[in-house]
C-alpha cells in the first residue's frame, strides 16, 4: 500500500515542515501550471495574453515570499486590532464636539479633500482586484487580495469620517463627485486611474500601480494630509490617516520583495520594469504637483517612489550584460 500524500506534498523538497504561509499560498492557481483554463470561456484568450505573455515573467512565481507572510488568519487578526484603534478614534469624534472645536476653514478643506478622495481610493481598490485576478502566481494573487481589502477599508473609513463632517456641511458628500469629475486638481489622478483600468498586462499594471502611482497618492493623501491636520490642531484625524498608512507601508514592502525576486530570477525582467517605470512616472509627477497644490504644500518628488526599483533594475541589467 503506497504512502498517503499530505496536503502539502508539493512542499516536501525542502524536507522540513512548511509554515502556515507556505501551505496557504503555494500552487493555488492550477490553471497557470496546466497552461490555461480547462474550459475555454470567452475571456480565456484575454487572460492568456495579458497574464502568460506578459514581458514580466518567471517559471517559479511561488518563489516570491511576502515579507509579512500574510495568511487569512494573520490578516484578520492584524486588521481587527487596527480597525479597533481607528474605530475608537472615530467614536471620539462622533461622541464629542471635535469638529466644532476646529477652525471652520480646516473643516471645509478636509471635507473638500475627503469627498473626492473616496473615488480615487475606490479606483485603487478596483485596480488591486484587477491585477490580482490576472496575477500568474498564487502568492502574488493573495497579496493583492489583501491589498484590495485594505483599500476597501480605507474607503469605508474615509466615508465614515465624511459622514461626520456632513453633519455640519450636508452638501459636502454630493460635491465630491463633481470635484472628482471636473475639479482641475483632481484630473491628473482621475486620468491615471482610468488609464490603469485599461492597462491589461498584469506586469505593467502592477508596476504602474504599486511602484509608481499608488505610493505618490498614499504619501500625499495620508502622510502629507496628516501633517496638514496636525498643523491645524486636528490630532485625531492625523492619527486616523497615519493608521491607514500602515497598510500602505506593507503594500510597498511586498511589492519591493516581488520586484527584487523578479530581477534575481530573470535579470531580463529589468527591461520591462524600467520601461514601465519611465512611462508612468510623468503621470505620477502630475498627481504630485496637483495634489501638493490642493494641500498647499511643496510638491513631493514623484521620482522618489520608484527610485529603489530603478536602482535594482540598473544592477540587474549590469548583471545580465556581464552574464551575456
Amino acid at each position: 500500500m503506497s504512502a498517503r500524500r499530505k496536503t502539502y506534498w508539493h512542499l516536501g523538497a525542502d524536507r522540513r515542515l512548511p509554515s502556515d504561509y507556505e501551505i496557504a499560498t503555494t500552487r493555488l492557481l492550477y490553471h497557470v501550471e496546466r497552461g490555461g483554463l480547462s474550459v475555454r470561456p470567452p475571456g480565456a484568450e484575454f487572460q492568456a495574453r495579458h497574464q502568460g505573455l506578459s514581458p514580466l515573467a518567471s517559471d517559479r512565481w511561488d518563489g516570491f515570499a511576502d515579507p509579512r507572510a500574510t495568511t487569512y488568519a494573520t490578516y484578520v487578526a492584524l486588521e481587527r486590532d487596527r480597525e479597533s484603534y481607528t474605530g475608537r478614534l472615530l467614536d471620539s469624534i462622533e461622541t464629542s464636539d471635535h469638529d466644532g472645536k476646529l477652525a471652520a476653514a480646516w473643516v471645509e478643506e478636509l471635507g473638500d479633500i475627503l469627498s473626492p478622495l473616496r473615488y480615487l481610493c475606490h479606483g485603487l481598490q478596483m485596480l488591486a482586484a484587477q491585477v490580482g485576478h490576472l496575477a500568474p502566481g498564487s502568492r502574488i494573487a493573495v497579496a493583492l487580495l489583501f491589498q484590495c481589502g485594505d483599500e476597501i477599508r480605507r474607503v469605508q473609513r474615509l466615508a465614515y469620517r465624511l459622514a461626520l463632517l456632513a453633519r455640519r456641511r450636508p452638501e459636502i458628500g454630493p460635491a465630491g463627485r463633481a470635484l472628482w469629475q471636473s475639479g482641475p486638481l483632481w484630473q491628473p489622478a482621475r486620468r491615471a486611474i482610468e488609464r490603469l483600468l485599461v492597462t491589461y498586462d498584469w506586469g505593467e499594471a502592477l508596476i504602474a500601480l504599486n511602484v509608481v502611482v499608488k505610493p505618490v497618492v498614499d504619501d500625499l493623501f495620508l502622510q502629507r494630509l496628516a501633517e496638514r491636520a496636525e498643523a491645524a490642531g486636528d490630532h485625531v484625524d492625523a492619527q486616523i490617516l497615519r493608521a491607514l498608512f500602515e497598510d500602505c507601508a506593507w503594500h510597498r514592502a511586498w511589492t519591493e520583495a516581488l520586484t527584487a525576486f523578479a530581477l534575481r530570477d530573470r535579470p531580463e525582467n529589468a527591461d520591462p520594469i524600467a520601461r514601465w517605470t519611465e512611462a508612468w512616472t510623468p503621470a505620477a509627477a502630475e498627481i504630485a504637483r496637483a495634489g501638493a497644490e490642493l494641500l498647499g504644500l511643496a510638491p513631493p518628488a514623484a521620482e522618489a517612489a520608484p527610485a529603489r526599483v530603478r536602482s535594482e533594475v540598473a544592477a540587474a541589467a549590469r548583471q545580465a550584460r556581464a552574464n551575456g
